[in-house]
């Protein structure tokens, strides 16, 4: 959930294919519950598990190109309003912001607690799978290590088959070729290019209106209602599912990043031909928290998605994810002790 990529409102899209995937396999990508309920207290579990000694974690900094955003201009009018210019302006920032803020939120990790709840047609729950994770970041990929199944650790057996997953991945790239090497660099650049294309094409999708401003975590920040704008067109494959959200999104003043994102689903939306469809109602909330005062990070993802797989009957599921134990890896690739470090949200 860099989730595999934390991003502005690509969060809608991002998270409700997340969650759909779990639907369909046995790995643990996901989301949680609607807006509309409050998160429940989380069990307390186990400190976390000692991490492998020496491989490579953590993310080695990149280059940054400098931002060629203008200076942001939020001075209302008469009536104390905002243009839309100017709306479209501050997400453009964001969506800056929020790709700066991706690489330092490589050199993270964390746990992320995970509830799964089947519902059927009468709200009762038929099922509910919890699974916690650690969360890793491997030559910078995000990898997550199952730790926790309803609250209790692994047994041996499956808990030696999670360090020999991550191994695997190390393995794999301390033996890449060159020629791997530069098509993995290839596609990551494409991946950021097309991350960067994907924010401004929401900024153009939503007529945003600054409503007020509203603390969270003890910071100030804007609150924005986003509506689809009439006439858009979609420039990518994934900007045709836009137009199918509106939502609020919280904008903290001072860091200008995405400090939380309410987004519903306003019709059906279909993933492949027979894979699936999204129906209207599917919720979706996203929380993040300023962290160790650098970086802003996952703190509570929360989705009640109602979907139809394939031929199969419709189904709704309640997903929830909490995140804690922020702890920062060095550059020599090692964990910073085993605290947790400060969250700086206020």
């Amino acid at each position: 959930m860099s989730l595999p990529r934390f991003a502005l409102m690509m969060f809608v899209l991002a998270f409700l294919v997340l969650a759909f995937g779990q639907q369909t396999s046995t790995s643990a990508n996901s989301q949680a519950q609607s807006p509309e309920v409050q998160q429940p207290a989380t069990p307390a579990t186990p400190a976390a598990p000692e991490t492998i000694p020496t491989p490579p974690f953590g993310n080695p900094p990149e280059p940054s190109a400098k931002s060629t955003t203008p200076a942001l201009n939020l001075t209302p009018d008469a009536n104390g309003l905002l243009a839309q210019a100017q709306m479209q302006q501050l997400f453009k920032v964001v969506a800056d912001k929020d790709i700066e803020n991706d690489q330092l939120r490589r050199n993270y990790t964390y746990i992320e607690r995970e509830v799964q709840k089947r519902v059927n047609g009468k709200g009762e729950i038929k099922s509910t799978e919890v699974n916690t994770f650690e969360v890793l970041q491997v030559y910078g990929e995000q990898v997550q290590r199952l730790i926790e199944i309803d609250d209790k650790p692994l047994s041996p057996k499956d808990a030696a088959k999670e360090e020999a997953k991550i191994q695997k991945i190390i393995d794999k790239r301390e033996n890449e070729s060159e020629s791997d090497r530069k098509k993995r660099e290839e596609r990551e650049i494409k991946r950021r290019q097309d991350s960067r294309k994907f924010e401004t094409e929401i900024s153009d999708a939503y007529n945003f209106k600054l409503v007020g401003t509203e603390l969270l975590g003890g910071r100030e920040a804007w609150e924005n209602n986003a509506e689809p704008r009439p006439g858009f067109v979609p420039h990518m494959k994934e900007s045709k599912f836009l137009s199918k959200f509106r939502g609020r999104v919280w904008i903290d003043k001072t860091d200008q990043q995405l400090a939380k994102l309410d987004a519903e689903c306003l019709g059906t939306i279909s993933l492949g031909l027979f894979l699936a469809r999204v129906h209207k109602g599917t919720r979706i909330t996203v929380e993040q928290t300023r962290i160790n005062e650098e970086v802003w990070l996952p703190l509570h993802v929360a989705a009640k998605i109602d979907v139809r797989v394939a031929l199969l009957k419709n189904f709704d599921v309640e997903l929830e994810q909490a995140f804690r134990d922020y702890k920062k890896f060095r550059s020599s690739s090692k964990i910073v002790g085993v605290a947790e470090v400060e969250d700086t949200g206020k």
